[in-house]
C-alpha cells in the first residue's frame, strides 16, 4: 500500500511549512489531520503546503484540507497550496476546490499570501 510521508518545519515568519509526498487518501489522511491539528495548537494557522511530490490525493484526502481552511481563516490565517502535481490539481479543479484555496509557484510567492 502507497505511504504518505511528511515534513514539516516552522519558518522565521511564524508560517508552518509542509511537504507532503505520496499518497493523501482514506488510509493515510488521518497523518495529515494530525499534523495540520499540531500546528493549529501551537496557535499558527497560516500554512504552506507543498503538493509538488504528492502523486494522488483522494477526496478524504481533501477533506482534511476543506475542514481545516474555515478554521485557519477565522484564525487570520490561510492555507496555500505550493505547486501541486498536475494529477493533484486535476483533483483541485473537479471537487471545485481551486474557488477555495491559494496556489502558488515559488515559496516566496506562497509567503507573500499572508
Amino acid at each position: 500500500m502507497p505511504d504518505l510521508k511528511l515534513h514539516h518545519e516552522m519558518l522565521p515568519t511564524g508560517v508552518a511549512y509542509i511537504e507532503a509526498e505520496g499518497f493523501l487518501d482514506a488510509h493515510t489522511f488521518e497523518e495529515m489531520e494530525n499534523l495540520v491539528s499540531s500546528v493549529f495548537r501551537r496557535n499558527c494557522f497560516k500554512l504552506i503546503v507543498r503538493l509538488e511530490k504528492l502523486d494522488y490525493i483522494s477526496s478524504a484526502g481533501a477533506g482534511v484540507f476543506v475542514g481545516a481552511i474555515g478554521r485557519a481563516r477565522d484564525n487570520g490565517g490561510d492555507i496555500v497550496f505550493l505547486r501541486p502535481s498536475a494529477s493533484v490539481k486535476e483533483v483541485f479543479d473537479l471537487l471545485g476546490l481551486t474557488a477555495i484555496f491559494r496556489f502558488a509557484e515559488t515559496r516566496d510567492d506562497a509567503e507573500s499570501c499572508f
